[in-house]
């Protein structure tokens, strides 16, 4: 991968900006990076506009104040997500006293009982490694599909970082989903993030517009007989607490209908906590 001197240069500042957070306690490093991704970061980078102008799309009777508010809230909680999961076995050791709700961790250990693979499912909410972080706590493996940054001095050290959350990882591409499809059939856990827009997906109504999803959660599922778990690392009041919210497994019928299903899920979470989602994607983009 060709690299340039504004990635040397951009990851020397990141790799800065990290080391010197995670010199901070916990939940001060936790604390200040939120409040630099949400003061600092996202308003020089666009990101605050780019949510307002995803809330207005989405929630067009909101009041530009609250609009702002919430693209506030949500680049704090993306900051914030971003060094505990650099924080590696510390943030492991947190999402150990997670309060587990709902009935999916139950049905995980009924598949692992039976031998079936298990497909945990989740978007660009809350924390979203809390679920990985949740099984290394008990000594379980759960694999996860990545997406290599644009830099690839800096990717190298977030692949290290995620990788020490719980593993084993799969780089999207063709080599990537042959690794992922041998650990499913092996019968293991495998943590997916479903939200991010496909070009060559098919829209689905989410939030009340149109959003390419890839519907390959649920064809996964399917092929491979994988119960299909939606579960969310919900933020508590605190900032550095965890709720995992988990909900029965999706019945297999048919691809379009489950992931019609798994945007159901995700919507009723963003909806009741919308300060909680990553609204500086482009989720709704033709």
């Amino acid at each position: 991968m060709r690299q340039t001197t504004q990635d040397w240069l951009v990851n020397a500042a990141l790799r800065l900006l990290v080391g010197l957070a995670l010199a901070l306690p916990y939940r001060a490093r936790v604390a200040l990076t939120g409040w630099l991704t949400a003061h600092v970061v996202a308003p020089v980078a666009g990101y605050n506009r780019r949510s307002r102008a995803n809330l207005a799309l989405v929630f067009p009777e909101m009041a530009g104040s609250e609009r702002a508010r919430i693209a506030r809230a949500a680049a704090d909680n993306a900051g914030r997500t971003l060094i505990e999961i650099f924080s590696g076995a510390e943030f492991i050791e947190r999402v150990k006293g997670a309060r587990v709700s709902g009935p999916g961790m139950a049905a995980v250990e009924a598949a692992r009982a039976a031998g079936r693979p298990v497909i945990v499912v989740s978007g660009h909410f809350g924390n979203y490694d809390v679920v990985r972080a949740w099984f290394a706590g008990r000594g379980i493996a759960a694999g996860g599909l990545y997406k290599p940054l644009s830099n690839p001095r800096f990717n190298a050290l977030y692949v290290e970082r995620i990788t020490a959350v719980n593993g084993p990882l799969f780089e999207r591409g063709r080599a990537g989903l042959a690794q992922m499809v041998a650990h499913l059939r092996k019968g293991g856990i495998l943590c997916l993030l479903f939200d991010q827009r496909i070009n060559t997906a098919e829209p689905l109504d989410f939030l009340g517009q149109p959003a390419l999803t890839a519907f390959s959660a649920a064809e996964l599922a399917l092929r491979y007989g994988a119960d299909l778990i939606p579960a969310y690392g919900i933020r508590d009041a605190n900032g550095t607490g965890y709720e995992l919210a988990t909900e029965a497994p999706i019945p297999h019928e048919g691809a379009r209908a489950m992931m019609e299903a798994l945007t159901a899920s995700l919507e009723a979470r963003v909806r009741a906590h919308p300060e909680q989602y990553f609204w500086i994607h482009r989720r709704w983009k033709a």
